[in-house]
């Protein structure tokens, strides 16, 4: 008699259990449509198109698919600020104000603090963003831009509403996800004179071959039309749309992508395809070439805020990345230093550096892609875990 032996990570079996999460999600329509990767090593074991990239049209989503990338935009702008680093353009230390003076946002006290390149990598300088706040939130009221919406805002307004709210703490005594990307964003353009979406194709599009990530759509043809949660499947976007999340609701405006006038938001602006995603994420994880230096990218996704608490349990923040501290408080069968984060138009990605693993899943659909049984299950499926 022979024990029986659960599944294991990237087993034989694991891309039929991936499968089979895909279609539960697709065919009653609460995921519309999807790319996934899946990769070891650099790999690729397992890939799907799946679904509609244009629902109401039965236009099939496809491998080439663009993508909004929301807060995926992320880690591809801290890679080229650490490529400035390294250059010696920006300091880690470096104040803010050495590159954007007007900016100085204060404590509720009326005090001015120092904020710090280091903080606004590990969302530590006091910011936040509007969706985590109630409708009457003081980033609502200053009319501040999670960078998803407003179409034609300038940059040098919204830091200017940014900077007119009181901070929720001192930098560097807590944790709190944030519109720090964007102020990042524009203190790399002012550090060297080029604009941000510049900085980005020189450091780090180009050199890692991600030929279709851009702030700009440069083929609207394949760009995905955005659908959000319903109460019984998912439904189209429309030009302004509010979708509830937490405590808050996110605001999207998805004709901003096609705004010039609209500031490049390193939090939330790029566009892309899942390989592309790929690209950065697999150099990263072996070593950051030709972005980066591997000790570079080894502080890019080791946890960077011992002592701090992020909101979501287990998880510690790197110069770009979530990274995990504890899966059993995470719930999660990743591996500890794993490192991952998602994206509000319907994105997830992780490595799990244990395993050599890299998992990345764009969908056209916010929240649902992003948080909850879909990016879950899609998780189990690929370790094994039962259900």
């Amino acid at each position: 008699m022979h024990a029986t032996t659960a599944p294991a990570p990237l087993d034989h079996d694991f891309g039929r259990r991936v499968d089979q999460v895909v279609d539960r999600a697709i065919e009653p329509e609460r995921i519309v449509g999807a790319v996934i990767l899946v990769a070891r090593r650099g790999e690729i074991l397992y890939s799907r198109a799946a679904g509609f990239a244009d629902r109401e049209s039965k236009k099939p989503m496809t491998a080439d698919a663009i993508f909004r990338l929301a807060s995926v935009t992320k880690p591809v702008v801290a890679t080229a600020a650490l490529a400035l680093v390294e250059a010696g353009a920006i300091g880690l230390d470096d104040p803010i104000t050495k590159f954007i003076p007007e900016f100085r946002p204060k404590l509720a006290d009326g005090s001015e603090p120092v904020i710090t390149i280091r903080q606004l990598l590990t969302h530590t300088a006091g910011l936040t963003y509007g969706f985590r706040e109630a409708a009457d939130g003081p980033y609502h009221r200053a009319g501040v831009s999670d960078g998803l919406d407003q179409p034609g805002l300038s940059m040098t307004e919204n830091l200017s509403r940014i900077a007119s709210v009181p901070l929720s703490c001192a930098p560097g005594t807590g944790w709190g996800y944030s519109v720090a990307m964007d102020v990042l964003g524009e203190a790399m353009a002012r550090a060297t004179g080029a604009t941000l979406p510049e900085l980005i194709d020189r450091l780090v599009v180009q050199p890692l071959g991600m030929d279709d990530a851009a702030f700009v759509v440069r083929d609207r043809s394949r760009l995905v039309t955005p659908y959000a949660d319903g109460p019984d499947k998912a439904i189209a976007m429309g030009e302004h749309h509010r979708v509830p999340f937490g405590d808050g609701a996110i605001s999207f405006s998805p004709g901003r992508v096609f705004s010039l006038a609209s500031f490049a938001s390193g939090g939330t602006g790029m566009n892309g395809l899942a390989g592309d995603v790929l690209k950065l994420l697999e150099a990263l994880r072996a070593g950051g070439g030709p972005a980066i230096r591997p000790e570079t990218a080894a502080a890019m996704t080791t946890d960077a805020i011992a002592g701090l608490e992020t909101t979501i349990p287990g998880w510690g923040w790197g110069l770009g990345f979530g990274v995990l501290r504890d899966p059993i408080a995470a719930s999660t069968p990743q591996a500890a230093g794993t490192w991952r984060w998602g994206g509000v138009y319907g994105h997830s990605r992780f490595v799990d550096p244990k395993l050599d693993l890299t998992v990345v899943a764009l969908t056209n659909t916010a929240i649902a892609g992003m948080v909850g049984a879909f990016p879950d299950a899609l998780r189990d499926a690929i370790y094994g875990r039962q259900a």
